[in-house]
């Protein structure tokens, strides 16, 4: 590499950030020019940012880490989205990632933008050794309960996976009729990271499907809601009464009028 006085600052911001070794650093922050000096600022700033976050995700491997000295490599990792909803099916992923990957920003789906979101979708995608997904719709959910319909579909999701998991991490539940040693942490959207990249899975793919099933039903919303009783869902509910993806069970759709 030439000398960084031979340098002007965009060439030496390439080199600083391609290979940032401490003797480039040193030289960058004792450069008499502001601009090399402001580059050696920006990339300590990244660098203790990147080890906060790095910190932050090995916290969240901690219920991981006991299981990977037991043995259990393939963990797979289990959570919903769409409990809550007046409408649309509850959607389930089962995730087993890699003991090494590299997902920064990676937590509960609720605590992440949409758009964080879709991203740390595709990666989490690319790098799981294996993911599935399974749902329950809106008439098992009225038959079985939520609570039943939520373990239904999580069922379904562990069904799919090709890669046969070693243990389930499971986030508040457990799984009576799956024949895998299983993990119940509550809160495990939060504290675990097998789990938030589950948690991610189902929420997107949830979230997508309530966009496409609004082209069908588009008095409702679905592509702003996604299902959730905002108080322009229920005033068009209250108007037109339930559609065929409305859980009827729920308290609200029952007080709504059937539709035409």
């Amino acid at each position: 590499m030439e000398p960084l006085s031979q340098m002007n600052v965009r060439e030496v911001e390439e080199a600083l950030f391609k290979d940032p070794s401490t003797r480039m650093l040193c030289a960058c922050q004792k450069d008499p020019r502001q601009g090399v000096r402001q580059l050696a600022v920006r990339l300590i700033k990244l660098q203790q940012a990147q080890a906060v976050e790095e910190a932050r995700i090995q916290q969240m491997l901690v219920e991981e880490k006991k299981l990977w000295q037991q043995g259990f490599l393939l963990l797979a990792g289990i959570d919903e989205a769409g409990r809550g909803p007046l409408a649309g099916p509850v959607v389930a992923a089962a995730c087993i990632l890699p003991v090494r990957f590299d997902l920064p920003g990676l937590n509960d789906s609720k605590m992440l933008t949409e758009s964080k979101r879709e991203k740390l979708y595709s990666q989490i995608q690319a790098q799981a050794i294996d993911y599935a997904l399974g749902s329950a719709e809106p008439a098992e959910i009225d038959a079985l309960n939520i609570l039943q319909a939520t373990k239904l579909a999580m069922k379904r999701a562990v069904e799919g996976l090709k890669v046969r998991p070693h243990y389930l991490m499971i986030d508040a539940l457990t799984l009576p009729t799956v024949k895998f040693p299983q993990l119940p942490l509550i809160g495990g959207d939060r504290i675990s990271a097998t789990i938030a990249a589950a948690s991610i899975l189902a929420k997107v793919t949830r979230d997508r499907l309530m966009v496409e099933l609004d082209t069908l039903y588009p008095d409702y919303a679905f592509c702003k809601n996604k299902g959730y009783g905002t108080s322009e869902h229920m005033q068009v509910l209250r108007r037109l009464g339930p559609c065929p993806l409305h859980r009827r069970s729920f308290a609200p759709v029952k007080q709504g009028k059937s539709a035409i």
